[in-house]
């Protein structure tokens, strides 16, 4: 059985109508995703590379978990979920933190992805030795350091996906805790 996503109009708003991703996806509408990064004590951030079966960013770096917020679910539960099932992390509502929010449309070929994001920060140390990846949407993780990250950020996405917006929110992520330290 397919998943379903909640559908929202052009302002975020439910709509009371239930979707699968993929026509969501087919007709552009409106849904939501979220992604988190796993910062460790060293400031590393725990990256993912998305598998060669992926009909988006195939065989690139990405974020440490994400994907789409599911029909009555909120978006710290889909962080949650989304560890869980992509790397066999655990984690609760309080070790997450949301840092903001976006809107985005990525085309992709014929996927059309109107997505209302959530992006969430968690503080954990991982032993990615021991990490369970889900191998149809994981192929490898590593840690990244603070610098590396934002300077392939900032040199057109080099080498990591180029989703609008998730990987902005980490940089400013980064600058207010130089801030607060």
């Amino acid at each position: 059985m397919e998943e379903l996503v909640d559908v929202l109009n052009e302002k975020g708003m439910y709509t009371g109508e239930t979707q699968t991703r993929e026509i969501c996806s087919k007709k552009g509408l409106w849904h939501k995703a979220v992604c988190v990064f796993i910062i460790n004590s060293k400031n590393q951030v725990l990256l993912q590379k998305r598998s060669a079966n992926k009909k988006t960013w195939p065989n690139m770096w990405d974020v440490t978990a994400g994907g789409n917020v599911l029909a009555g679910e909120f978006g710290f539960q889909a962080i949650i979920r989304e560890c869980k099932e992509e790397l066999g992390i655990e984690l609760n509502k309080n070790d997450i933190t949301f840092i903001g929010s976006a809107i985005s449309t990525n085309k992709k070929g014929d996927i059309i992805n109107n997505y209302f994001n959530e992006y969430y920060i968690a503080s954990k140390e991982i032993d990615i030795t021991k990490l369970q990846l889900q191998e149809e949407e994981v192929s490898e993780v590593r840690w990244i350091d603070k610098k590396e990250i934002i300077e392939k950020i900032k040199d057109k996405h080099n080498g990591i996906t180029d989703k609008e917006g998730c990987w902005e929110y980490l940089i400013k992520y980064y600058e207010m805790s130089d801030k607060n330290t």
